[in-house]
């Protein structure tokens, strides 16, 4: 579980870089990078409550 919340907070960090005060190719690498965290977080969740079970 200590993997999905690093992946969330690590997506949420990129997500207010990348979309608030960032522009151009940052932005885009920004974007990317959260994407990439969320999706890593959402499995992360998964394994965990598989692995639980």
């Amino acid at each position: 579980m200590i993997w999905a919340i690093l992946f969330l907070i690590i997506s949420i960090i990129a997500g207010i870089f990348g979309f608030g005060f960032i522009s151009g190719a940052s932005f885009t690498i920004a974007k990317w990078l959260a994407i990439i965290f969320i999706i890593l977080f959402i499995i992360s969740v998964i394994a965990s409550t598989i692995k639980r079970a």
